[in-house]
Protein backbone atom coordinates (compact mmCIF):
# COMPACT_ATOMS: atom_id res chain seq x y z
CA UNK A 1 0.00 0.00 0.00
CA UNK A 2 1.17 3.75 -0.99
CA UNK A 3 2.34 6.13 2.37
CA UNK A 4 0.16 9.40 2.07
CA UNK A 5 1.79 11.96 3.76
CA UNK A 6 -0.48 15.07 4.70
CA UNK A 7 0.92 18.55 5.97
CA UNK A 8 0.09 22.18 6.07
CA UNK A 9 2.03 24.84 4.61
CA UNK A 10 2.82 26.65 7.76
CA UNK A 11 3.58 30.16 5.46
CA UNK A 12 -0.05 30.07 4.56
CA UNK A 13 -1.55 30.02 7.92
CA UNK A 14 -1.59 31.66 11.40
CA UNK A 15 -1.91 33.82 13.29
CA UNK A 16 0.31 31.84 15.40
CA UNK A 17 0.93 32.40 19.44
CA UNK A 18 5.00 32.07 20.50
CA UNK A 19 4.21 29.10 22.10
CA UNK A 20 2.90 27.88 18.40
CA UNK A 21 5.93 29.11 16.36
CA UNK A 22 8.23 28.20 19.29
CA UNK A 23 6.73 24.08 18.95
CA UNK A 24 6.36 24.99 14.52
CA UNK A 25 10.29 26.09 13.98
CA UNK A 26 11.48 23.80 17.22
CA UNK A 27 13.29 26.72 18.57
CA UNK A 28 13.41 28.13 22.34
CA UNK A 29 10.97 31.16 23.26
CA UNK A 30 14.25 33.20 24.42
CA UNK A 31 15.64 33.04 20.78
CA UNK A 32 11.77 34.12 19.12
CA UNK A 33 12.33 36.86 21.66
CA UNK A 34 15.58 38.13 20.89
CA UNK A 35 14.11 38.05 17.11
CA UNK A 36 11.41 40.33 17.83
CA UNK A 37 13.78 42.70 19.72
CA UNK A 38 16.38 42.99 16.92
CA UNK A 39 13.41 43.40 14.55
CA UNK A 40 13.59 40.45 12.96
CA UNK A 41 10.34 39.46 13.55
CA UNK A 42 7.31 41.69 13.36
CA UNK A 43 4.59 40.00 15.79
CA UNK A 44 0.94 41.75 16.31
CA UNK A 45 0.09 42.52 19.76
CA UNK A 46 1.49 43.93 22.99
CA UNK A 47 3.92 41.75 24.91
CA UNK A 48 4.63 38.04 24.54
CA UNK A 49 2.31 36.57 25.39
CA UNK A 50 -0.17 37.98 23.19
CA UNK A 51 2.03 38.00 20.44
CA UNK A 52 0.59 37.06 17.27
CA UNK A 53 2.67 35.72 14.08
CA UNK A 54 1.39 35.47 10.35
CA UNK A 55 2.78 32.63 8.73
CA UNK A 56 5.13 34.35 6.77
CA UNK A 57 7.06 35.35 10.21
CA UNK A 58 7.67 31.02 10.43
CA UNK A 59 9.22 31.51 7.05
CA UNK A 60 10.86 33.98 7.94
CA UNK A 61 12.29 32.57 11.78
CA UNK A 62 13.36 29.30 9.82
CA UNK A 63 15.54 31.39 7.28
CA UNK A 64 16.96 32.96 9.97
CA UNK A 65 17.85 29.53 11.28
CA UNK A 66 19.27 28.50 8.87
CA UNK A 67 21.53 31.41 8.39
CA UNK A 68 22.52 31.70 11.88
CA UNK A 69 23.22 27.38 11.76
CA UNK A 70 25.50 28.43 8.19
CA UNK A 71 27.05 31.06 8.62
CA UNK A 72 27.22 31.30 12.32
CA UNK A 73 25.74 35.14 12.43
CA UNK A 74 24.85 36.59 15.81
CA UNK A 75 21.17 38.35 15.89
CA UNK A 76 22.30 41.67 14.64
CA UNK A 77 24.02 39.77 11.80
CA UNK A 78 20.35 37.83 11.06
CA UNK A 79 18.69 41.13 11.10
CA UNK A 80 20.81 42.97 8.92
CA UNK A 81 21.07 39.88 6.45
CA UNK A 82 17.64 39.76 5.86
CA UNK A 83 17.11 42.95 5.18
CA UNK A 84 19.28 42.97 2.27
CA UNK A 85 17.81 39.85 1.12
CA UNK A 86 14.06 41.49 1.38
CA UNK A 87 15.65 43.78 -0.21
CA UNK A 88 17.13 41.75 -3.24
CA UNK A 89 14.04 39.84 -3.41
CA UNK A 90 12.05 43.49 -3.90
CA UNK A 91 14.75 45.26 -6.28
CA UNK A 92 14.34 41.76 -8.33
CA UNK A 93 10.65 42.40 -8.21
CA UNK A 94 10.84 45.10 -9.50
CA UNK A 95 12.81 44.71 -12.62
CA UNK A 96 10.69 42.13 -13.54
CA UNK A 97 7.57 44.11 -13.67
CA UNK A 98 9.83 46.92 -15.74
CA UNK A 99 10.68 44.03 -17.94
CA UNK A 100 6.96 43.18 -18.56
CA UNK A 101 6.05 46.77 -18.76
CA UNK A 102 8.47 47.15 -21.78
CA UNK A 103 7.45 44.54 -23.60
CA UNK A 104 11.07 42.27 -22.95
Amino acid sequence: MKEVHIGVVLEQTGPFSLEELCRACGLPREWIIELVDHGVLEPQGRGPERWRFSGAEVGRTRRALRLQQDLNLDVAGLSLTLELIDEVRYLRRRVRDLETLLGR
